[in-house]
């Protein structure tokens, strides 16, 4: 797919190159140039020099050059065609394409369903800070921490507990009403509202497209369905989108680190711990597409949630991604079992704590299981040794497996001589042997010294 020249041409004539910059960076006027700190490597003196008269930009520290189209590029991680698209939707210039009428049509469509998600977006934000029926929803973001500016920033909104509020007002044709999941066909053959009774959360793409929502009940409704997402769609897949990554992207690539969450509102807390490299998966599991995407950001995924909870096929994936993709896997522990949006309002330093002290997702496993009972006998020392090396020996890299089959002696009080052998072996399940050496006393109940032995 390609871009007609004339178009870019007319893009790029329309566009001033330090007003784009400065959306990113702050610029100061010297002479006939721009000046700032560049945004692609860490400086203290400005090297970053724009030229508007030429529309290209220079940084004379580590060498990034280009236009405006490859600016946005670099700076927001997106493709070219993406790069131009947005700066195109935001100076209001209609684009061509040279793949033919059907190329054309799909990519018309789809910026048919993106504006009509925006106009929800906006139109259900506006419900959440003005509309009467609201009150009780703002009064629970209150409590939760998530009202005034933050609810702004992520355009938080309140579905009315209404049949057809939304599709009655928002001027959309009823069969982009339906392509989107924002209403459908009722029984009686009308158009109704899928979301009701809910705060919603805007769900976007990493280029800031709002293509989905996530909706919650207020305490004590009725609706057995605590939470509800949107539909999969012609613009929404679950397993390649992550809420958040449009806000983080940017603090994500300059910590080459990005935090998972499971929930919206766990985002939203980090960011107001001021720890804004956080996204949450779409009511799904961590997906192969999530960790390709996540690559193009950052190599290190730190997850806040419970690592274990999806067992042992989980663990042997990630374990694959982090070889296939060359990323470093690790697990943040939070006190006290909380959430991350719970620990934002009442610990924000605990929060920020957990992510900076997060452990390697295998070393995270083996220490859950060396910490899961009292060694009191032999017997214990013997049965947590052979849980932990069945942790072990799960991943791929026969290296690690020896380090930490070290670290499981030591802590049980074996010769780490003999698990470092099972951990060359990769033994699955090692057989646990108590074997009794010789009897102390003569009394019918005497006890037994007793070797392990892990075969």
């Amino acid at each position: 797919m390609a871009i007609v020249e004339e178009d870019l041409e007319r893009l790029r004539a329309s566009l001033v190159l330090s007003d784009v910059v400065q959306q990113h960076l702050a610029l100061r006027r010297v002479g006939r140039n721009w000046v700032g700190l560049c945004p692609f490597h860490a400086e203290r003196s400005g090297s970053f020099n724009v030229r508007d008269e030429t529309g290209r930009y220079r940084c004379f520290g580590c060498g990034a050059a280009g236009d405006v189209f490859k600016f946005v590029q670099e700076i927001e991680h997106v493709d070219f065609v993406t790069a131009v698209e947005s700066l195109a939707s935001k100076a209001g210039i209609q684009l061509t394409y040279t793949t033919g009428e059907s190329g054309d049509r799909t990519r018309q469509k789809r910026r048919q369903l993106v504006d009509a998600m925006a106009k929800a977006v906006e139109w259900y934000h506006d419900r959440l800070l003005n509309g009467p029926d609201a009150r009780a929803a703002r009064d629970y973001l209150r409590k939760r921490g998530l009202a005034g500016d933050t609810a702004r920033t992520f355009k938080i909104g309140w579905a009315p507990d209404e049949w057809d509020a939304l599709c009655r007002d928002l001027g959309v044709p009823a069969d982009v009403l339906r392509e989107t999941g924002l209403g459908f066909t009722n029984k009686a053959g009308r158009m109704q509202d899928s979301f009701r009774g809910r705060v919603l959360f805007p769900i976007l793409t990493e280029n800031g497209d709002p293509v989905a929502f996530g909706g919650r009940i207020l305490p004590g409704s009725t609706d057995p369905a605590k939470y509800k997402n949107s539909s999969e769609t012609a613009i929404y897949a679950k397993s390649k989108t992550l809420y958040g990554l449009n806000w983080a992207k940017g603090d994500i690539v300059a910590a080459d680190q990005v935090i998972v969450c499971e929930g919206y509102t766990d985002v939203i807390g980090f960011h107001r711990a001021g720890v804004k490299r956080a996204v949450a998966t779409c009511g799904t599991a961590l997906t192969e597409d999530h960790v390709r995407l996540l690559k193009r950001y950052a190599s290190n995924v730190v997850l806040a949630f419970d690592a274990d909870a999806a067992g042992q096929g989980a663990a042997q994936r990630f374990y694959e991604w982090e070889e296939r993709y060359q990323v470093r896997v690790s697990v943040a522990r939070f006190p006290d079992g909380k959430d991350p949006g719970e620990l934002s309002v009442s610990d924000p330093e605990g929060l920020r704590h957990a992510v900076d002290q997060a452990l390697p997702f295998l070393g995270f496993r083996v220490n859950r299981v060396l910490n899961s009972r009292k060694l009191r006998s032999p017997e214990d020392r013997a049965l947590v040794a052979g849980e932990a090396m069945a942790v072990v020996n799960e991943h791929q890299n026969p290296e690690v497996r020896k380090l930490y089959a070290g670290q499981v002696a030591t802590h049980v009080g074996i010769p780490p001589a003999d698990l470092v052998a099972l951990a060359a072996r990769r033994v699955k399940a090692p057989t646990v042997h108590i074997v009794p050496v010789w009897r102390i006393g003569v009394a019918e109940n005497a006890e037994f010294v007793c070797i392990v032995m892990l075969l």
